[in-house]
């Protein structure tokens, strides 16, 4: 059984197996290159939102059982360190357009019923809501599973929670190779990483999707968030309103916000009214990794005896990173292998 693990990368999920290795006993090591939540772990967002419950998969399964676990989950985390990661079990309201989606969202909540386990559900109702939003029908689709994290701070709080479990997170360590690292690895270094092992394997593991999202000063700290148009708009505990985000494969800098950032909070303000004069007090782009498959990629490095990947989280890195952090502790430390087929490494 491995005993000291390596872990590459102080984003979401590289923190997360870190802190699942270390809370189990083992000696762990994350090395990040630049701070921790520098890369895609770094944004506003924080919609751990399911996917839909229709047309069940391994892959929704997954998710859903991380998004039930996570209250427990990030309870332990801020526990363990003392941090705050900003978790909260708001729920999610989506306006609902035309006679079309009403009639889609009822199937949805005849779908949710057979798939979530109780109390969680969904539910067609006249309530727009603690943030309202204008919906042409009147009508609304509720969900009670949909949380938030803060980002940031969630990623603060598992390197807390690694440090108190005696494990260690090196900052500003710089870019790492394979041959600088002895033992047992862990690669979780994002979209750079997915183009490093597409290098490596000579096609295409994934690419990076750039994002900008904005944090808008209005407190509504108890309000469910509002899903409308593709676009999330996230209440959380500090007095900010998370709007997000931009999905750009074709980009010159993955850093920089630009006016696809404007027109998104534009499009905030005119869903919820309400927001119409909170001021944008801060903005945010990073390069988020996708995998071909878009599920997360997990297994053993082709050719790298001792070296895995956690990677690919995408849009659902915060929802299944307490997943994929069991599982890649499992794997490493045990080595028994619970990678869903959609998820593994081939």
């Amino acid at each position: 059984m491995a005993r000291h693990i390596t872990v590459v990368g102080a984003g979401v999920v590289g923190l997360a197996c870190a802190w699942d290795i270390a809370r189990r006993g083992a000696a762990v090591r994350v090395v990040e290159a630049g701070r921790v939540g520098a890369g895609s772990s770094g944004g506003t967002v924080g919609a751990l939102a399911p996917h839909a419950p229709e047309n069940w998969n391994p892959k929704k399964q997954v998710q859903l059982d991380a998004l039930v676990a996570a209250e427990g989950w990030w309870a332990g985390v801020r526990a363990a360190g003392g941090v705050d990661p900003g978790y909260g079990r708001t729920g999610r309201v989506q306006p609902l357009a035309d006679d079309a989606q009403v009639a889609a969202a009822r199937m949805r909540v005849e779908a949710a019923a057979r798939n979530w386990p109780r109390p969680f559900g969904m539910a067609v109702t006249d309530d727009p809501g603690a943030l309202p939003c204008p919906s042409p029908t009147g009508l609304y689709l509720h969900d009670s599973l949909t949380a938030r994290i803060a980002p940031r701070a969630a990623c603060a709080a598992l390197a807390a929670a690694v440090r108190a479990a005696g494990g260690t997170v090196d900052e500003g360590a710089g870019p790492q190779s394979p041959d600088m690292l002895d033992g047992t690895v862990i690669w979780a270094t994002g979209a750079p990483g997915l183009a490093d092992l597409s290098r490596d394997l000579g096609r295409a593991a994934g690419n990076g999707v750039k994002g900008q999202s904005a944090l808008l000063g209005f407190a509504a700290p108890g309000a469910a968030q509002v899903f409308a148009g593709g676009l999330h708009i996230v209440p959380h505990g500090d007095g900010t309103v998370a709007i997000g985000s931009t999905s750009e494969r074709d980009f010159a800098d993955g850093g920089a916000t630009d006016a696809q950032l404007d027109a998104l909070v534009a499009r905030a303000r005119e869903i919820c009214p309400a927001l119409a004069d909170a001021p944008v007090i801060d903005a945010w782009a990073g390069v988020r990794p996708r995998a071909q498959s878009r599920a997360p990629l997990m297994g053993g490095w082709p050719g790298r005896r001792g070296h895995f990947v956690a990677n690919g989280g995408f849009k659902i890195g915060f929802g299944m990173a307490p997943a994929m952090a069991a599982i890649m502790a499992d794997l490493v430390l045990s080595g028994e292998d619970r990678i869903p087929d959609g998820f593994r490494l081939a």
